[in-house]
Order: C-alpha cells, then sequence, then structure tokens
C-alpha cells in the first residue's frame, strides 16, 4: 500500500494545469518549473494525463496542456487510476507470498481484511473528491476532508466492543 511518484507529480500537474483555468493552456516548461520537476518527467506526466483523456494538448503559439473537462468533473480517484493502481489490489497477496507459492493466510487473513476496508474508504473520499475541490486553500481543503472522511465512513459498522486477545 503506497502512493507512487507518478501519481504525487501526476496529480500535482494536473492540479498545476487546473490552476490556469479553462481557457489558459500550460507549457511543459511552466509546468516543470512551477512544480520544481524536470522538463522530461513533466513531459511524461502529461503524456500519461493525456493519453488517459484527463488532459488536451494544444498547438501553436499560445499552446500547452488544458484541462479536458471541468476540473468539477474530474475526480481525484480517475486521476490516480490514470497515473497508478490502488493503494491496495486483491492480488498483492498473490505477488508477496514469501518463499512460499502462496501467503500462507490465503484463507483466513484479518491484514487483508484490514487493507481491503482501509481501500474503501480511501475509494469512497478519492472518487467524491474533484480536481476543483482541490483547489481549495488548505485551511478550506481540511474542513472539506474532515467532513468528507466522516461522510465516507457514516455507512461503515460502528464498532460496539474492542476485544483484544494475547
Amino acid at each position: 500500500m503506497y502512493f507512487s511518484a507518478q501519481e504525487e507529480y501526476g496529480l500535482r500537474c494536473l492540479l498545476r494545469v487546473a490552476v490556469a483555468g479553462p481557457d489558459e493552456s500550460q507549457t511543459i516548461n511552466e509546468i516543470s518549473r512551477a512544480e520544481g520537476i524536470s522538463a522530461p518527467y513533466a513531459a511524461k506526466m502529461m503524456r500519461i494525463l493525456r493519453s488517459g483523456g484527463l488532459v488536451t494538448s494544444v498547438r501553436g503559439q499560445s499552446g500547452g496542456y488544458r484541462l479536458a473537462r471541468p476540473a468539477g468533473e474530474i475526480t481525484v480517484s480517475e486521476t490516480l487510476g490514470v497515473l497508478g493502481s490502488p493503494l491496495f489490489e486483491g492480488e498483492f497477496c498473490d505477488k508477496h507470498s514469501g518463499n512460499e507459492e502462496t501467503c500462507t493466510h490465503a484463507i483466513d487473513c484479518s491484514i487483508r481484511s484490514l487493507w481491503r476496508g482501509v481501500q474503501r474508504i480511501v475509494d469512497r473520499v478519492l472518487s467524491r473528491t474533484t480536481i476543483q475541490d482541490l483547489l481549495r486553500q488548505e485551511p478550506q481543503m481540511d474542513v472539506f476532508v474532515k467532513d468528507l472522511v466522516l461522510w465516507a465512513t457514516a455507512n461503515e459498522p460502528a464498532r460496539v466492543e474492542v476485544r483484544r486477545f494475547g
């Protein structure tokens, strides 16, 4: 479970394009300078975002990149899906079985249950957060995220009793 550099920088590049607004294009050099990343890496991020249908490229003197849709219609979940993979994938257990062919806990695994639950909450939050939402200042975003997490966890079963083993 991790958030890759590609997901972080790709999201930042997309946000930089959104900050410019729907009528302005951002060049690779502008994105690169603003985000403190190399121009080749910014170009790579923009190619991925363009192939995922999140930005369009504009040719000419005022060329660069623009959002393919309004910022309020692009979710963080969709963006991260274009840039990478979920925090927890079901195949994770198959890929991390240690020295065995299959994980020794393939049938009964409390850790897998934990990661599935965390992924469910993360998915709910990210699917409700748009690029437009990320244009807020940090104090307003803190309030937004707090409310969103409360909403995302509201439908989860309440834990009445915590039993400790051992």
